[in-house]
């Protein structure tokens, strides 16, 4: 049977069956190309390819502002697309022959990554900091690296590698079958791995984290690709709709279905570090230039959770009495670990690392609730958990010593005395994560906490809280740290440039905001979800 054939007959049988719970046609049309609806995608991708050209013919003095320049026009263009296909009146449907699925989820998640990745792009362009090796190529510590170092070379390559990596992220949770997904994956991972070894200070702890990542990362590729050839097996296609389809019917290998699922999951889990395929996120975190963990943090995990739903509530949700129980597995490890681990840490950046651990089993109790209300907390706990991230991340970059910066807890003593508004703007977003209320880290956690119970997962609720009170203990002890113990005298300075300066006011913003008013927010994150997936 043809492709085509293919659609059409699965579009067919939906429609009898009325499309299901969680997810509906919306006026699915003959597969073809619409470039008006991927064009987000496309102007990521163009800026990204146009950055290369530009690597390999522009003079050395122009590389860096054209490759900013451009950096921004792509992001910015793409998110001003996204508004215009959020408030058209076209229809949400399938395009690029059925491989992306343009919806109002979809549509979220994608404006949501693009702004973060904005402000992300503001503390890699921030030139005063040095975060990035002068050339990437050279040996730590050799004599090339100390001669591009006193030639002032700037390490340009770094723009079209985020512009891929941030075209992978808007491909991820759009992809309409399991091949794109697994083509969007490589293509939001490969930039990364890159990007992870360029830090200018500790290179060889940088190496190591980008070697790390690499190597687990394949693994987890492989087990998705795996996964995804059980699934074909199982449904005949790699379509989401024909998979759902076929579940419908229960027709096929109970066996193919169960361990192709269960693979698949593994490569998800592994994105959103999730218990027990977390070993990877400290040590990258750590290692990692700061501006790219905190891209990392905030914007791969949107893209991973936008995945995990679309595959969860389109192509798996027939089978959800047999993943749910998995997921309530993995949730509770996931929360429980992230926060006791967080404890024992003394590198700032680990810490985060767990408590952004911590936070992915929070969020995957709303996946659990497998609702509307639970889709919709969702999507607002990432847009606010992400704005809070590059915040706390961009203060870190700000704190510094002889060394770089001051990764260590104790460099922190006393830095409420020496720079109050810069530990009083960090203690702010510990309140957020720790989840005070009058913060977005609160809003975030009582939407889906509520979304959880109402979907009859109270038990999962209870850990949740729990494990947010032992968080709380680790964030509480930054906060003692920088405001009651006595500055050391050779202790870390405040470096603030005004790129910089510009993304921790708007990290503040938007968490104060999304505390103080978080309805107009939550109103859109609500509108997204009633508008469901397409398939």
């Amino acid at each position: 049977m043809s492709t085509s054939g293919s659609v059409s007959a699965a579009v067919a049988a939906l429609q009898a069956q009325g499309g299901g719970a969680l997810a509906r046609d919306t006026g699915i049309q003959a597969p073809h190309i619409e470039y008006g609806q991927l064009a987000p995608i496309l102007l990521v991708f163009g800026a990204a390819i146009v950055g290369v050209l530009v690597e390999a013919f522009a003079g050395r003095s122009l590389r860096y502002p054209i490759q900013v320049a451009l950096a921004f026009l792509g992001l910015g263009g793409a998110f001003v697309w996204t508004i215009v296909l959020a408030a058209g009146d076209t229809p949400f449907h399938v395009a690029a022959e059925g491989a992306l699925a343009v919806d109002a989820p979809t549509l979220f998640l994608q404006g949501t990554i693009l702004v973060l990745a904005l402000i992300s792009l503001l503390l890699i362009i921030e030139r005063k900091q040095g975060n990035f090796a002068a050339q990437a190529a050279a040996l730590p510590g050799s004599e090339a690296e100390q001669r591009s170092m006193a030639a002032g070379l700037v390490q340009t390559e770094v723009f079209p590698l985020m512009s891929f990596a941030v075209a992978g992220m808007l491909m991820f949770p759009a992809s309409n079958d399991l091949l794109t997904m697994f083509v969007a994956l490589e293509v939001m991972s490969l930039p990364l791995y890159l990007l992870c070894g360029l830090a200018r200070r500790r290179r060889l702890l940088s190496q190591e984290a980008a070697v790390k990542y690499f190597l687990l990362g394949a693994f987890s590729s492989a087990f998705f690709l795996y996964g995804a050839a059980l699934l074909y097996g199982y449904a005949g296609s790699v379509r989401l709709s024909v998979i759902a389809a076929q579940l419908s019917r229960d027709a096929g290998s109970e066996t193919l279905l169960l361990a192709g699922v269960a693979l698949l999951s593994v490569g998800l889990l592994f994105k959103l570090g999730a218990v027990p395929f977390h070993m990877w996120k400290p040590d990258v975190y750590q290692g990692a230039p700061t501006p790219i963990t905190a891209l990392m943090a905030s914007c791969t995990l949107v893209s991973a959770f936008g995945a995990l739903l679309r595959v969860y509530y389109v192509a798996l949700e027939n089978l959800k009495w047999d993943w749910r129980p998995a997921l309530w597995g993995v949730a509770i490890l996931t929360m429980v670990v992230g926060a006791v681990i967080a404890i024992t840490q003394t590198d700032i950046k680990r810490m985060l690392a767990y408590s952004s651990i911590a936070h992915a089993g929070f969020l995957l109790t709303g996946v659990i609730a497998t609702s509307e209300t639970g889709l919709s907390s969702t999507l607002f706990y990432l847009a606010a958990y992400g704005f809070t991230t590059i915040g706390a991340f961009a203060v870190i970059t700000m704190v510094r010593d002889a060394g770089g910066e001051a990764a260590h807890l104790s460099r922190w003593a006393g830095l409420g005395k020496r720079s109050p508004l810069v530990a009083g703007t960090f203690a702010f977003f510990l309140l957020a994560f720790a989840g005070i209320p009058l913060t977005s880290g609160f809003t975030g956690k009582f939407a889906v906490f509520k979304a959880a119970i109402e979907g009859g997962a109270t038990p999962l609720v209870v850990v949740g809280v729990i494990s947010s009170a032992i968080a709380a203990f680790f964030y509480v002890r930054v906060i003692v740290v920088m405001f009651f113990s006595e500055p050391e005298a050779d202790g870390p300075a405040v470096v603030a440039g005004p790129a910089t300066a510009v993304a921790v006011a708007l990290g503040l913003t938007a968490t104060v905001v999304l505390g103080v008013l978080p309805q107009p927010m939550l109103d859109l994150a609500g509108h997204a979800a009633t508008q469901m997936f397409v398939r």
